[in-house]
Parts: structure tokens; sequence; C-alpha cells
């Protein structure tokens, strides 16, 4: 059978070394970093903890531009819900993001996009990127969109679909970005619910050489639907053959034709909201979290800066999709803002090859690379042969976003990908805190391998006792990650549900931001990440953190992945259940199959001794269930709470799935369940 190696080997956070970006890293650039020590780094970080007014009001006017002074930099608190920065002040994002670099250099790129089909790629100037979004404002303003309207946006990543984001800003209506992989019925739900009046969409995608009918899926999804009066079409594919609706439906070529090159930004309260993207719960209709204008956007601004040491001259490679809010952050916001450029992408990682990423970075010259774990282990499981093939010697940054990336591929990504020469960046942050919460500065503040390291500026973390409440002092401690503290960037409410949102994130620790999520400090005063705070099993009196049983199965040989959730137990009170996918398994179609021909229980045996030796007796399995893959949303989050249903026998109440990246997995999981644990259970 396959060996093991050593759970704290790998995974002992106190015991992990720095690891500093190269001597070399600011070479590439003019002059310094913008942040080029940890010691300016804690300078700047107590400044922004003792005296926010001072520090975000000198970042507020050196960021973005203003068309009228702010008269207060912050009010209100966290207890209330009514914080607000940058009081009375006004602005436009669409003007920050595009005009001002527009005016001064038109001839800059602005997006690369990177089709589906490399034959279609192109690049658009900011010149261009003006131009093309006054036209789209302008058409929405003939249709009568004002200030404070939502507009949804159903498009793959196009740069037509920034295009319509900046134009729905550029008017100060809100945008409400819904994924193109979204059904029709998760669309109906968030366009009821916002109450949008236009909807922007394309006739067709096409993603991994297959084509998606997004105006079909629109069609649908607009059934009984009463508040859309309009819907713009772009014709991504050039099927002008797709049924249209009379007076209401109209083709995206057509209507800009119309408009003039140039229409005047509106000007917007700091306050006003900036767009609306959706999240999913176990229960309930999604709910859409409202970031604010100006302090999402300073938000944006300093961490693509700081964190990434993005410089205007840079290529900012994020591979996310603006449906989510990594893509509104980094692929839009952040770069643009800056003036740098960003690649859009609109296929896979794995199409035509698995060669396609680093041909986009050799093609481009990209300096950054922002993506996913879960893309990376798929690279590292399929695709490893194919980066040598090309010249990736122009990244200098290396992102990591959406979950916790493990020690053993932060090896690798910087072995393999970075070629040890590059500053690695661990993300830490959601869709509520718009920006980066916690992240290495790249070339200042060094990396250990795991952690999420440091907090950014105006992010007061704090770790609380669950069973307390009261804060944890000094370092070597764990418990709950909260935000003592409002930052710019923070969300501000929940459509149209401010208690939803106070009653969620503020009111569980009052006076603090709640993020959900379990975290330690170690000895040098940095944050790991431990997973959602419900994702903790109390058996038999000890608390055991999910992730942690499943970062010691995942140091088996033969685990490619792993989620372990509790479920009701009589006896225990709560009993652990391990979901696994097995390296070997890409090969078969049937998990189960693969197991019997291996020896399922001597595997399962090596499993349970392993968590029993490397944790505890109390820590060990009562069921290890291999399945083909486990569900997870498009950035990569194993939805767990899907997990927990089907191991309770309660796959006829999952709730919402719509943000799961591929909701087929889920039948095989029920099938997996039944077959090698409800029938033993019974």
């Amino acid at each position: 059978m396959t060996t093991t190696k050593s759970h704290t080997e790998v995974h002992e956070a106190n015991n992990v070394e720095f690891r500093k970006a190269p001597e070399h890293f600011f070479k590439s650039q003019p002059g310094t970093g913008y942040i080029t020590s940890y010691e300016q780094y804690k300078t700047m970080y107590k400044q922004s903890i003792e005296d926010p007014e001072t520090f975000f009001g000198k970042m507020a006017n050196e960021f973005l531009d203003w068309d009228r002074p702010f008269t207060k930099v912050k009010s209100g608190t966290l207890e209330h819900g009514d914080v607000a920065w940058f009081v009375n002040g006004e602005l436009n994002a669409s003007y920050n993001c595009v005009d001002r670099h527009a005016l001064t250099n038109p001839d800059k790129t602005a997006l690369i996009y990177e089709a589906d089909d490399e034959k279609e790629n192109r690049i658009i100037t900011y010149g261009e990127l003006l131009r093309q979004v006054c036209k789209v404002a302008g058409v929405l303003k003939s249709w009568g969109v004002q200030k404070g309207d939502v507009v949804a946006i159903y498009m793959p990543m196009i740069p037509e679909t920034l295009v319509a984001m900046l134009a729905v800003a550029r008017i100060g209506a809100i945008h409400s970005v819904v994924f193109a992989g979204f059904s029709a019925g998760s669309l109906k739900d968030r366009v009821e619910n916002a109450g949008c009046k236009v909807i922007i969409t394309c006739e067709e995608g096409k993603r991994g050489g297959k084509v998606i009918h997004s105006k079909k899926i629109v069609d649908e999804g607009l059934h009984c639907v009463n508040s859309v009066e309009k819907v713009l079409v772009f014709a991504r594919t050039g099927n002008l053959e797709v049924p249209m609706q009379r007076g209401r439906d109209f083709w995206w070529h057509e209507e800009t034709a119309k408009q003039r090159a140039y229409l005047p930004p509106v000007t917007c309260n700091a306050e006003d909201p900036l767009f609306l993207l959706y999240t999913s719960g176990s229960t309930g209709t999604p709910k859409g979290v409202v970031h604010s204008t100006a302090g999402y956007l300073l938000g944006a601004a300093m961490t693509t800066r700081y964190i990434f040491d993005l410089h205007p001259e840079d290529v900012l490679f994020t591979a996310g999709d603006v449906g989510w809010i990594t893509g509104h952050t980094y692929a839009l916001y952040g770069p643009l803002a800056l003036g740098a450029a960003s690649i859009i992408f609109e296929s896979t990682p794995a199409y035509p090859d698995y060669g396609r990423y680093w041909r986009i970075i050799e093609r481009y010259r990209a300096t950054h690379f922002y993506v996913a774990p879960t893309a990376l282990r798929l690279i590292k499981r399929v695709g490893e042969a194919e980066i040598d093939k090309y010249d990736i010697s122009s990244l200098r940054v290396l992102g990591s976003v959406g979950e916790p990336i493990a020690p053993d591929l932060w090896e690798w990504y910087n072995e393999k990908i970075g070629k040890n020469n590059c500053a690695i960046c661990d993300t830490y942050w959601q869709t509520e805190s718009g920006s980066h919460f916690i992240a290495p500065m790249a070339g200042a503040v060094p990396a250990k391998p795991g952690s999420a390291s440091v907090p950014f500026f105006g992010v007061d973390a704090v770790i609380i006792d669950p069973v307390t409440g009261k804060e944890l002092e000094g370092n070597d401690v764990a418990g709950v990650l909260a935000v003592r503290s409002p930052w710019p960037s923070m969300a501000r409410s929940v459509w149209n549900n401010h208690s939803h949102y106070l009653n969620t994130y503020m009111n569980v620790y009052p006076g603090h931001y709640f993020t959900g999520d379990g975290a330690g400090r170690d000895n040098d005063g940095y944050y790991w990440i431990r997973g959602r705070v419900d994702d903790v099993v109390n058996v038999s009196g000890h608390r055991l953190s999910t992730a942690e049983i499943e970062a010691t199965l995942s140091t088996h040989d033969g685990v490619a992945e792993a989620a372990v959730i509790g479920i009701n137990d009589d006896l225990t009170g709560q009993a652990i259940v391990a979901f696994v996918s097995l390296k070997k398994i890409t090969h078969v179609d049937d998990p189960t199959e693969e197991m019997e021909d291996d020896s399922p229980e001597e595997l399962r045996r090596e499993l349970i001794f392993l968590v029993r030796g490397e944790i505890g007796p109390f820590a060990s399995p009562k069921a290890i269930i291999a399945v083909k893959d486990l569900p997870k949303t498009r950035s990569g989050k194993i939805m767990r709470r899907v997990l927990r249903k089907i191991a309770s026998n309660e796959a006829d109440q999952l709730g919402d799935l719509s943000t799961l990246a591929d909701p087929d997995v889920v039948p095989s999981i029920v099938e997996s369940v039944n077959k090698q644990f409800l029938k033993f259970k019974k």
C-alpha cells in the first residue's frame, strides 16, 4: 500500500520557516516597490489602526480623483451597522478606472482578452475602453436607467462584460453581475430580489470549446418576472438568429451605434452603492451584498498596489470570473483604478490543453498571476509536464485565492511556477470584505507556506474565544476570527434586508465584524485560517477542527482531496464522516470500484490509523467515503453543508446549489454515501 508523510512535518504552524521574496524582486521595476520592508508595513499598519482618519484620508486623496472633497473620513460603528467612509465626498468609479487614464495615455493597454478560441484574442486600450463604456452608458440612459437603479449582467468573461459594469457605474446605477454558469432559476431569484429594470447578456457564450445558450437561459429566467423592461444582447458568437422579443430585446451593436462616443460620468456620493453581489446560504434565497462606491474602490486599489506591488506598467492575470468578488476586485476595479493592464480569460486551464495558462503568461509577458488552489491542484495532478514548454520568466508575483493553500502546494507553486524567483501571496478575504483581509505584501512581508500571514491596513483582526466571546490576547491562540473596527471596503448591507446583515455579521460578537471563520495566531503573530466555525465537530466533548482532520488525511499519498463533516450521533453527540477523492480515480468512472480493486478496508484502516496517530483516537472518522469529486463553488471552496445533508440522509433538503461549479457531482455523492455508508448505518 501507499506511504504517508508526517502531518507534523507538513502542517506544524509555528515551525514553518519564514520565506522572504527573492533578492531580485524589485529589479524589474524602476526604483523600488511600494512597500519595501516588514518594518515599513508595521509602521503603516500601526497608523492605519490607531489613526484611521489621517491614514485613509491621505490614501483616499492619493488613490482616487474626487468631484467633491469629503468632509469627514469615517463615521458610525460596527455595532450599529451605520458605518460610512468619506462623508459628503463625491466621485465616479467609471471615471477613476477609465477616463483619467484614457485622457493621459489613450493608447495604453487596459484589457487583454484571451478568448476561448485563441484566434479571437484582442487588446483594448484605455481610449477604446472609454468610447465603448460611454456608448453602452448612453444606451442605458436612453432607456431611462437612472442613478440607483439595478442592472443585471449575465455574461461570460469577455471584455464587454467589464464594459457593461463600467457603463452602469458611469450613470450612477448599480450593477448586479450574475455568473454566466447559473441556471435560469438562480438568475430569476437574483433579478427579482434586486428589482432589475434591465439585463445585459449575450446571445451565446463559449467555454472549453462548447457553446452556452445564454440568451435562452435569460428568456427562461425572465418568465413571469415583471420588473425587467429591456434586455441588451451582445452578439458574442455572431448568431443573430436567436429569438428576440419585440420591444424588450435589443442588439448591443445596433443600439450602441446610435450613441455618442463620450458621455459625462454622473457624480455619486461616496456611500452610494456601486454594486450588488449575491451569496448563497443553506436556506432561503440568495442575499445581495451591497458595496459602496468610494470605500470599495479604495480598498480594491490599495490592496492591488500594496499586496501585489502592482505598477502601471504591469500585467495582472487574474484567472477568475467577474461573476465573483475576485473578478470584480482584481480583474476589473483594482488594476484599472491603478492604470495597469488586466487579462480577461474566457476559457478553462485545460482547453485546448493544460498549457493554456502558461501560453497566456508567455504571450503577454504577464507579471502577476492570481489563481485558486483548485486549479493548481488540477495542473499539478495532470498538467505539470506542460509548464516547462513556455517562458514564464516575466512573472514576479504569484497569488492564491479562494481557500488556504496547503504548504506542499505552496512549495510546488513556488518551485514549478515561480521558479523560486517570485513573491507568493496567499490571500484571505471574502465577498463581504470587498478586498484582501490578510495577506503578505509582495517583496516586503515574509511568507509562511500555509499561513495567510498578517492583516492589511485598517483590518484590526482579533481572535475571539467562541465560548466566552472574549478577545484572546497575545500569540499562540486559536478561536474565531473577527475584526474590531470598520475598514473602507467592507460591505454596507444586504439588499433590502439590513437586519440580516446585522444579525449575520455584527450581532454575533457585538462590536466586531464576524468572519464566520476559525483561525489561529502563531508565535510570530501570523494568522492561519482553519475554516468555517460551523465546521467544528464536537465528539464526546472534544471540539475538533474539520480542517485539521482534512489536512491529516491529505498527507496520505493516495488521497487527492478530503472533506470532513460532523453528523448527529446518539452516543457521542457528533460523529466524523470523511469524504475523500483518490488520486487514482481520475482514470476510472466509479471510485468505489477502484477502492475495491485496491483493498478498500486496508486503505480505510490506514487513513483511520493516520488520524489516530496524528490527532488522537477521538478524531477517528466513523466512516470514510470515496467519491469521484467533492462539491465545490467556482472559487474552489468545498460546500460541506451539502456533504453534511447527504450523510445525514437529508439529500432532499440540500437548499440552494446555484454556486456549485459542477452540480452533477451531487447525485454521484449521494450514490456513494448510500452504497458505502447509509446501508451500514441502518
